[in-house]
Order: C-alpha cells, then sequence, then structure tokens
C-alpha cells in the first residue's frame, strides 16, 4: 500500500457495460496524476479480494455499475458503504452482491475503510463484447467527473496529464490484453 486511498475499477470486461468501472480505472490512471498519492486497483470481479483492500485503506472508492431498473440508463449513484450496507443498493449482479457482502463481514472488523460506491446505471450487461454502449459513452465525462469529485472528498487532487489514452484506447486493451499491458491495467 503507498497510499491511504484506494481507487477501485470494478466489473466484467466482458459483457459490454457491467466493465465501466475497469474502463474509468484505467482512464484515471492513464490520464491524470495525483497529490497525495492514489492507489487505482483493477478489482475486476472482486470476490473476496475486496476485504483486503477495505482494510487496509483508510478511503475506498469503488467505480461500479448499479443493475436498476427504476432508473434510467447512465444515471450516476453515488452512494456510501452504510448505504450499501443497509440494502439501499441494487444488487442483481454477482458483483454487486460481493460488495456489499464484502462491507457488511468488514464493518465488523476492526478497521473498514471509509468506503463510497459510485455506480452508473447501464444499458447492457448481457452482450459479450468488450465495448461501452452509445448511452454510456453519452455520460463518461459526467462519470469521471463525479469519480473526481468523490476523491477530492478524500483530499485527492487529480491533475490531467498532457498525453493519455483515450476510451476507445483502453477498450482496446481490455479486448487485447499483453504481456504488456496486463489485463488492461
Amino acid at each position: 500500500m503507498n497510499a491511504n486511498v484506494a481507487l477501485i475499477g470494478s466489473g466484467n470486461a466482458f459483457f459490454k457495460d457491467e466493465g465501466i468501472g475497469l474502463y474509468a480505472g484505467k482512464y484515471l490512471k492513464e490520464n491524470f496524476t495525483y497529490a497525495p498519492p492514489l492507489d487505482i486497483i483493477d478489482g475486476g470481479t472482486l470476490g473476496f479480494l475486496l476485504m483486503p483492500l477495505l482494510q487496509e485503506y483508510e478511503y475506498v472508492v469503488i467505480a461500479n455499475t448499479s443493475s436498476d431498473d427504476t432508473k434510467a440508463v447512465g444515471m450516476i449513484d453515488v452512494m456510501s458503504g452504510d448505504e450499501l450496507i443497509a440494502n439501499q443498493g441494487i444488487k442483481k449482479t454477482a458483483n454487486e452482491v460481493e460488495i456489499t457482502e464484502m462491507l457488511q463481514i468488514c464493518s465488523m472488523a476492526e478497521h473498514c475503510a471509509q468506503t463510497t460506491m459510485i455506480s452508473i446505471v447501464p444499458e447492457d450487461i448481457i452482450s459479450v463484447s468488450v465495448d461501452v454502449t452509445p448511452a454510456l459513452r453519452a455520460q463518461w465525462d459526467r462519470y469521471i467527473d463525479v469519480i473526481i469529485d468523490e476523491l477530492a472528498k478524500c483530499g485527492i487532487t487529480a491533475t490531467q496529464k498532457s498525453d493519455g489514452m483515450s476510451l476507445d484506447e483502453i477498450l482496446e486493451q481490455f479486448a487485447n490484453p499483453s504481456i504488456e499491458h496486463g489485463k488492461g491495467f
């Protein structure tokens, strides 16, 4: 651990919009610098791997989707860990269930990070494709801005780099992983 704040990009890159949290993490890693340091983690579908992260960091911000059929596609929600534990979050995917379960378990431990989940309502988490629907592409900049604003609440200042990667370049890396780029991160 190099920092006391972690940004975890969460989701499944194989199911279209379900991977948007991963893409956001990669985008923020490639396009910004941070002061103080920020650990950006490829959370994938997390599971029990979330537990040690929640116990090591002071603040954890999770970028993810939220399968809430009562909300419009592209709507962005910011929820605290306490709200998620109180079952106020919609939990339709395995990843959404696992995040809530790990928060419940860690809340009973000696230390649990102050956790925030930033979710965007997806249009398509069924199609097998490393891509993002046009509806979520239209909300991409706003989604990134909401994450940066939440990091600022944790004391992190993000400064945009002069060179970086576009969303399409990031999708290409996830679709064609290599030794050079790992799984996309």
